[in-house]
């Protein structure tokens, strides 16, 4: 009996270290390429309608003209969502309100944009905000974008 229960609580303890390491190899496999940011993201669809979830915890990659978004906890080697820079519409940069502080990294900026159907707000640092801000201003001529 104690056998089994020894050999049991070292099998779940195993399975957890297993998805500990799996979660930060993802993460390194993510961030091989550079130019990645932690980011939160919180998406709502058609101009207020909630999606259905809060914020959730998140690693931007830029890659080209598009921003790949990664839920850290998850073990998908594919973005949940990718962003096209011709297509986010940035509308207003806002310091978190009242519970938000809880959920969000200390010093995250909140950064309400548009993209295509979605209501998009992204929580990050003043670093990776300006970052983002000068990726978007750096669009290929004749590429509309719409910064506030």
């Amino acid at each position: 009996m104690v056998v089994v229960l020894l050999v049991s609580v070292g099998a779940v303890l195993l399975l957890a270290v297993l998805g500990l390491f799996g979660f930060g190899l993802r993460r390194r496999l993510i961030q091989r390429s550079g130019g990645t940011f932690d980011c939160s993201a919180r998406f709502t669809v058609r101009a207020g309608q909630p999606s259905g979830k809060g914020w959730l915890y998140g690693v931007a990659r830029y890659n080209g003209d598009h921003v790949e978004w990664f839920r850290v906890f998850s073990y998908a080697p594919r973005p949940r969502r990718t962003l096209q820079r011709d297509r986010i519409e940035v509308r207003e940069r806002r310091r978190p309100a009242d519970d938000e502080e809880l959920a969000l990294l200390p010093g995250a900026v909140v950064l309400s944009c548009r993209h295509e159907e979605w209501d998009i707000e992204l929580a990050m640092s003043e670093d990776a905000l300006t970052g983002f801000l000068a990726w978007l201003e750096a669009a290929p001529p004749g590429q509309r974008v719409n910064v506030a």
